[in-house]
């Protein structure tokens, strides 16, 4: 049986940036299907007792910052620790990757995503923006006009309402999940865990 990974994903987070290359290079690997779930975290993290990054106690920022200089150096990608956009506004990345999701298939919903991440955390753009937003689609070897039309279907928006809820209720709690039946790997720091898991078959 092909294995399958539900992958939830925040477009404002370098964490999941950070394990984005691995996580698709992991499902190839081993044959799984994997979708994104590009959900809002904004909701998920005071749902299930979490603090959005503003709130968190000085202690627990600057340690984020410590360990995204670590993850920087030990994975070799040039990350921006602070990037001058963050955080983007996330809604028309996120629904114009669920549309794609949707009306195109897993790997170009997957595509646009890790651009928008690589553009934020790597090149520091303003991933809100819709020229820029824009700019990206056509990078990927999409219709910038058709996909962004496609993406202010308020649907989408509903959409991705609908699924935020479903993330809750299977236990997702933080940015980025990968979840493998009914065990979730929170955290690009748990790919050894996905990958033994894949293995398993």
């Amino acid at each position: 049986m092909t294995l399958h990974i539900d992958y939830y994903a925040s477009l404002n987070s370098p964490w999941t940036h950070l394990g984005a290359a691995r996580i698709e290079a992991m499902a190839a690997a081993n044959g799984a299907s994997l979708r994104i779930w590009p959900v809002d975290f904004g909701t998920i993290f005071p749902a299930s007792g979490g603090l959005p990054l503003p709130r968190r106690a000085p202690q627990r920022q600057a340690y984020r910052l410590m360990e995204l200089k670590r993850w920087r150096e030990a994975l070799g990608i040039p990350i921006h620790i602070e990037p001058r956009f963050f955080p983007a506004t996330e809604m028309l990345a996120a629904c114009c990757t669920i549309a794609l999701r949707e009306t195109m298939g897993d790997a170009p919903a997957i595509r646009l995503a890790h651009r928008v991440l690589k553009a934020l955390w790597q090149e520091e753009k303003d991933t809100g923006d819709r020229a820029t937003l824009a700019g990206l689609i056509t990078e990927i070897g999409l219709d910038a006009d058709a996909v962004l039309k496609l993406g202010e279907d308020p649907r989408w928006m509903e959409r991705r309402s609908a699924d935020t809820q479903a993330a809750l209720a299977r236990g997702v709690f933080g940015a980025p999940s990968y979840v493998i039946g009914d065990e979730i790997f929170w955290g690009q720091d748990r790919l050894q865990f996905v990958e033994r898991r894949l293995a398993q078959g």
